[in-house]
Formats: C-alpha cells, structure tokens, sequence
C-alpha cells in the first residue's frame, strides 16, 4: 500500500527545465525585438531580478500583473535597453516560454508510470498562457488528474487558501496522505507547511535549506519519489 494517494507537482525547475526554457526566450525574442544578443552574463542578471520579483508575489508584496512587467523594465534599464519595451517583451515571452521543453530527471515516463497508482495535479505560480502550454506540449496535460494556476484561483502558493481551494476541488483524503514535491522552499514547501501537508523538496543542485522551511523529504533525483510513495 503507497503511504501516499495525492502528490502535488510543481513545474517550473520541478517537472521541467525552466531555465532552459527561460534561455531560449529571452535569447529568441531579443533577436526579434532588435536588441541585440543576450549573453549568458545577462541572462543570469536577469534571473536574479526575475527570482526576487517571485519572492514579492510570494509574500503578497506586488501584484502579478505588476511583476511581470515590472522584471523586464528593471532588466533592461540595467543593460541600457529601452525600458518602454517591457510589456510587449513580456507578451511575447509568456508564449514563447512554452516552446522549449526540457524534462527533469525523465520526469514524464515518472509521471506516466505513477498513473493509477496515486492522484496527481500540478500546482503552479506560472501565468495561464505560458503553463497551459507548457503542459499541452510536454503531455502533462493528460497525464495528470487536474491542474491548478494560481493565476485561476486568485491565490499564490505558498498561500493557503491556494491549498484549501485545491483540497476542496480534489475532494482532499487525510492531509498526511498528501505529498508536495517541488524545488521552491519558499513557495512549494512553505505552501505545504501552511497547508498541513508533507513535503519534498527536489533539491539536484544539493543547496542549503536556510528559509525555516520543514522539508520532510529531500531528493536530488525526481526519480527518487518512487521509494517515498
């Protein structure tokens, strides 16, 4: 008997490389919007004001709507680029995000293999137009049991009542019967926290858990969840 019926995936840096997808892009639309090339050295700047931003949508210091723009604005205003460009380019990127699909750890054949034998959903901070392609176009969609932006529920991990609307929609089994697996301490296990449920924190790059968060499971290897469930 699996020790858990429920596990909740996160998708970006989880299910699927974001970074690559996030590197091609950038790099991509930087071409089509005449700026140049973007090199790895900006890319990396970029990936830090992007992650801070997250953080503030995390804590419920801006809105959505705001950071997404806001990101490009702060990016290209520190690489001397037109900054009234910010909306459009994050338009086009939230499309364009879906083309590049890279899996984690073979994380597809995971996902189909664990089918029948435990319910699965994704649980996501990505926007709708940027996941619902990702997951159409990586299969995902029809792999798992349902899917939850909190672009839809009006809420962001690690928010609560993100969890509750999920909990409810599932038709939820015990809480400890529920397993959140993703790569974000402050998102995907701080929301498991708040939530009353057990977490796995996908950790491949082997960094230091410094956040407060409760990890109850730590893996570098998708693979690896087999012999937890």
């Amino acid at each position: 008997m699996n020790q858990f019926d429920v596990i909740l995936w996160d998708v970006d840096g989880t299910l699927l490389d974001f970074l690559a997808a996030e590197k091609a892009a950038i790099q991509s639309l930087f071409k089509e919007f005449g700026l140049g090339e973007c090199s790895d050295e900006m890319l990396s700047r970029y990936s830090e004001i992007n992650r801070e931003y997250w953080r503030k949508l995390e804590r419920g210091e801006m809105e959505r709507s705001q950071i997404l723009v806001k990101r490009f604005e702060d990016f290209f205003r520190g690489e001397g680029l037109d900054t009234s460009l910010g909306k459009a380019f994050n338009e086009a990127y939230q499309v364009r995000l879906g083309d590049t699909i890279v899996f984690c750890d073979d994380s597809k054949d995971l996902v189909a293999s664990l089918r029948g034998k435990v319910r699965q959903y994704v649980v996501s901070n990505g926007t709708v137009v940027a996941q619902t392609k990702k997951l159409d176009r990586s299969g995902f969609d029809k792999l798992m049991d349902g899917v939850f932006l909190s672009e839809e529920l009006g809420y962001e991990k690690p928010a609560k009542e993100f969890f509750d609307l999920v909990f409810r929609e599932i038709h939820a089994p015990e809480k400890d019967r529920i397993l959140i697996v993703g790569d974000s301490l402050t998102s995907d296990i701080a929301g498991g926290n708040r939530a009353g449920i057990r977490t796995c924190w996908y950790n491949p790059g082997a960094q230091v858990n410094d956040t407060g968060a409760k990890v109850d499971y730590e893996i570098r290897n998708l693979q690896e969840i087999r012999e937890i469930i």
